[in-house]
């Protein structure tokens, strides 16, 4: 009998000793690391059409970008030289300076300038439809942008359905509702609405940010043509 009562104390010190054990390795035991692209991997086949929306976006923003801040760097005391030529009398000096100049502004100045000695009324109406052809130039692909702002959370809610419909698949062939069963179809709802989203409000942003540039251009455009024909029809010219 008291080799009975050692034998089982035995047995559960040693039962004891091994779920404390595995209960420390279970503890301590380091998560699986779960990198950013296998993150963006768990979002479906969504994801490729909204990483194209995003590259798309970067590089219309960085090319429009690039040539809007080049446009308005050139027209720094463009007027006033033009002004101190027309003033000397150096007509032809003035529009190789518009030529030598590449900015929207130089060309629209330089239509004025060659109508020089015709009616203020012309000369107005070259400027104008000048200025308008290079404006479009300078919104060249923006529109793009508006487009990925409202394209890109569509597509994220086109990725929440999936995923939705996904989690019902996986509860009606298991039977069960388990987070196991569910959590493929939760990452695919919320990485690619999130991704979306993010997409979305960044092209938003960008597109609003070009706009706001090319509203300054044309504001100094149509200020210095203001200026331009002012200068003409002062006595003397």
């Amino acid at each position: 009998m008291i080799l009975l009562l050692t034998t089982l104390q035995d047995s559960v010190h040693n039962l004891a000793d091994t779920t404390a054990q595995a209960v420390k390795t279970a503890t301590t035991a380091k998560p699986e690391d779960l990198h950013f692209i296998d993150l963006l991997l768990k979002g479906g086949w969504v994801m490729i059409p909204l990483g194209l929306l995003a590259f798309l976006g970067l590089v219309i923003f960085i090319e429009r970008y690039l040539t809007i801040r080049k446009s308005s760097k050139n027209d720094t005391n463009l007027l006033f030289q033009i002004r101190q030529n027309i003033k000397e009398g150096r007509l032809e000096s003035a529009i190789a300076l518009c030529k030598n100049t590449q900015s929207p502004l130089a060309r629209m100045l330089e239509k004025g300038l060659k109508r020089i000695g015709r009616p203020i009324k012309e000369i107005e109406g070259a400027i104008e439809n000048t200025g308008k052809l290079e404006v479009s130039k300078l919104e060249k692909n923006i529109g793009i942008l508006g487009i990925i702002a409202g394209i890109a959370p569509m597509l994220g809610f086109v990725g929440t359905i999936i995923g939705v419909i996904t989690i019902f698949r996986e509860v009606s062939v298991e039977g069960a509702i388990e987070i196991g069963t569910i959590s493929g179809g939760l990452y695919t709802k919320m990485i690619t609405s999130a991704t979306g989203l993010i997409i979305g409000i960044m092209a938003y942003v960008l597109y609003h940010i070009l706009n706001m540039m090319v509203e300054k251009i044309i504001l100094k455009m149509e200020t210095d043509a203001i200026d331009f024909i002012d200068l003409l029809e002062e006595p003397g010219k």
